[in-house]
């Protein structure tokens, strides 16, 4: 699905199959966020292959939290040339309550080549902003495109909905001040980990207004 003319969705829509959405920015450097299951890549593979991309021309994937859903199929990268990027609270946090995470996902030695922290992230002639969005997950990310006004929020909210926070390290308290950090910003597009993109800066607006008057009071 064309979002914007340098902007695909590769929208997970089985609702009997967990997993997550898949987001491409094309620039002079390929973006590959949240490549999702690794049994499920096919759906990603399919996507690349409707703009005439391979594995092979992403130049760098970015997860925004590290839930299998999200993350399992950087596996697919790891022999290319293709940086990993995830945030450096979340690695540290992994390592700390599963130090076999990784084994288990199939990434015995898994090392991102960047660890994000918040801040400008330069990625050829894209410009994004990592914000720390701790709540579903202790270092869980969204990413900022100030030239699109485009959202990627990861599993913090969804088009009606917010992340769930009774996994391991979630915390409402936490997630309630990211989700109004991420409210004062300038977005025209919310592209969630899961579910439909919101797209319009009145409809995002209003989406911002009806999780703090309804979630608010159940996390």
């Amino acid at each position: 699905m064309k979002v914007f003319e340098d902007l695909e969705a590769f929208l997970w829509m089985n609702p009997t199959t967990n997993n997550c959405n898949t987001y491409l920015i094309k620039g002079d450097k390929n973006i590959l966020i949240d490549p999702g299951h690794h049994h499920l890549f096919s759906h990603v593979l399919d996507g690349l292959s409707l703009n005439s991309l391979s594995i092979e021309d992403i130049d760098i994937v970015i997860i925004t939290h590290g839930h299998p859903d999200h993350l399992e199929s950087v596996r697919r990268f790891l022999n290319l040339s293709t940086v990993i990027a995830m945030a450096e609270i979340e690695l540290d946090f992994i390592r700390k309550i599963a130090p076999h995470y990784g084994e288990a996902l199939g990434i015995p030695h898994f090392e991102p080549h960047v660890l994000l922290r918040e801040g400008d992230l330069h990625l050829g002639n894209i410009r994004l902003e990592v914000i720390e969005s701790p709540g579903h997950s202790p270092g869980s990310v969204c990413l900022y495109w100030p030239d699109r006004k485009a959202l990627f929020t990861g599993d913090v909210i969804f088009n009606g909905g917010i992340g769930r926070t009774d996994l391991p390290g979630g915390n409402g308290e936490q997630l309630k001040q990211s989700i109004q950090k991420l409210s004062r910003l300038d977005v025209t597009y919310v592209l969630p980990g899961h579910g439909e993109i919101i797209s319009g800066a009145e409809y995002v607006k209003a989406n911002f207004r009806e999780i703090e008057s309804f979630w608010f009071g159940y996390i």
